[in-house]
């Protein structure tokens, strides 16, 4: 070992050293005993390991010290993190969804910081029940009999499944035998929940006939099914609620549905495709229809059954509604959001994935051009707005796409490593990559987070010209 790596290693400094210095006597205010320890070992083994990987640079008590604080900060912070969503895409799953109005944030607050009547009977000063919050509003809206409400989506799937088909056959056409994110597939959950899966036609074309040869005295059900994030095109056919709706009543079975994203309000006046909303399937006689209340609703994530009292009764009913219950978070929020419904106006401008959805190009246009404006001033890059095309996202909407702009960056550096210094930034700005181009569309991006954005950026700027050991802190 030269002589440079030895007194290298003689630098580093004790433990206890560390520990009694007054900045880490400080941190006890803030950080816990242990974590606090853990962080200066930590800290001293990566030095440590730098010099017994024969680099040499320099370093002091100082350093040690404020890589020992932003190992503190990182294993302190929580684990769940805002985000800056630069992809486009309005629903993103792995993005948490549908964003929140903020006047359902600041009763949220209330429902966290108080007591509620959650479980009980203001009028009669006895105990209620949760699953009356939120019901009327429903009932309202779509012109159901009743609700009820659980945690998922999924979770009311099953529990309409295991409640009116348990031990007997449900019905699906094949071409609705989907398979959604995380490997969930319709009939993985219809084999879980009791009923016996019966599938009907082909993938590209299920006919009234194939639905009549498979009902007998073992059917408890028909189910149609969204099917969400894909779509049959070309040679298909498939059959209408209103038709399996008279054959139901036929046979004296019930038809249920699973409208996965369940949209509130016709979308294609903002240039999507038209969907049926949970309100046309109740008009169609559907008994139940299942839907999710983090998609198009633009609520929390939430799983909601909407139909027939005598069925939702039933479901309530069902010992298994305890393990999917909803939580008093989720039952506030969606409250809160649903009164926007009340009115669809109030309901475009007020909740934040409607909003986005119907955004005008021409108002993308210029927030683009704002925030372009702004990285210049501070910095010296290589970009350009482009057009651009947006997704809904969240299973909604498939085929669809909506105009949008965003800014293509060109780095000095290799892109994956700017896309890498946004993401860990402290502001979490995720964007995509395409041919050696980091896109930002600003169709999800907020204006009160453009001067985040741009700190970000002119320190990225800032750390490239510094020497490489540096580049740890951005961790």
């Amino acid at each position: 070992m030269g002589a440079n790596l030895q007194e290298m290693f003689k630098k580093l400094p004790q433990v206890s050293e560390i520990l009694e210095s007054e900045e880490i006597l400080k941190a006890y205010e803030e950080y816990p005993e242990s974590l606090i320890k853990d962080s200066v070992r930590e800290s001293i083994e990566f030095f440590r390991n730098r010099i017994l990987n024969k680099e040499e640079f320099d370093f002091y008590n100082k350093d040690v010290i404020d890589r020992a604080f932003e190992l503190m900060d990182k294993n302190f912070s929580p684990s769940l993190k805002p985000v800056i969503n630069a992809t486009g895409v309005i629903l993103h799953t792995n993005l948490g969804r549908s964003l929140l109005n903020e006047k359902v944030v600041d009763n949220l607050c209330k429902i966290a910081g108080n007591y509620s009547n959650l479980e009980y009977d203001l009028d009669e000063g006895k105990r209620g029940s949760r699953y009356v919050h939120a019901v009327e509003l429903l009932k309202r809206i779509t012109k159901a009999e009743d609700a009820v409400v659980v945690n998922n989506n999924a979770s009311a799937v099953f529990l309409t499944l295991n409640t009116l088909a348990q031990n007997k056959e449900a019905i699906i056409s094949r071409g609705e035998l989907v398979e959604v994110g995380g490997s969930f597939r319709i009939s993985s959950i219809m084999e879980k929940s009791g009923a016996k899966l019966v599938e009907v036609g082909s993938t590209n074309k299920t006919h009234m006939y194939d639905y009549e040869d498979n009902i007998n005295e073992e059917t408890a059900l028909i189910m149609k099914v969204h099917t969400s994030n894909y779509s049959v095109v070309g040679f298909s056919e498939s059959v209408s609620g209103d038709e399996l709706r008279q054959l139901c009543d036929e046979k004296g079975i019930h038809l249920i549905e699973d409208l996965g994203s369940g949209s509130l309000i016709d979308l294609s006046k903002f240039g999507l495709s038209y969907e049926r909303t949970v309100k046309d399937c109740i008009n169609e006689g559907i008994d139940l229809v299942s839907f999710s209340g983090d998609k198009i609703l633009g609520g929390p994530q939430a799983g909601i059954i909407v139909g027939k009292k005598e069925l939702i009764s039933k479901i309530k009913k069902n010992q298994l509604l305890r393990a999917f219950r909803v939580d008093k978070f989720t039952l506030g929020a969606l409250e809160e959001t649903l009164k926007f419904y009340l009115d669809e106006e109030k309901a475009i401008a007020n909740i934040p994935t409607l909003k986005m959805i119907s955004m005008p190009k021409e108002e993308i246009l210029r927030k683009a051009e704002k925030l372009k404006s702004m990285i210049e001033k501070e910095v010296d890059l290589n970009m350009e707005i482009v057009e651009s095309q947006s997704e809904v996202g969240g299973g909604a909407y498939p085929l669809d796409k909506l105009d949008s702009y965003s800014i293509a960056i060109k780095p000095d550096m290799k892109v994956s490593e700017f896309e890498r210094s946004l993401r860990l930034s402290k502001d979490h700005i995720i964007g995509t990559v395409h041919d050696d181009t980091f896109f930002m569309d600003l169709r999800c991006i907020f204006e009160k987070d453009f001067e985040r954005i741009v700190k970000v950026i002119k320190l990225n700027t800032i750390l490239k010209k510094m020497p490489m050991w540096f580049n740890w802190i951005l961790l």
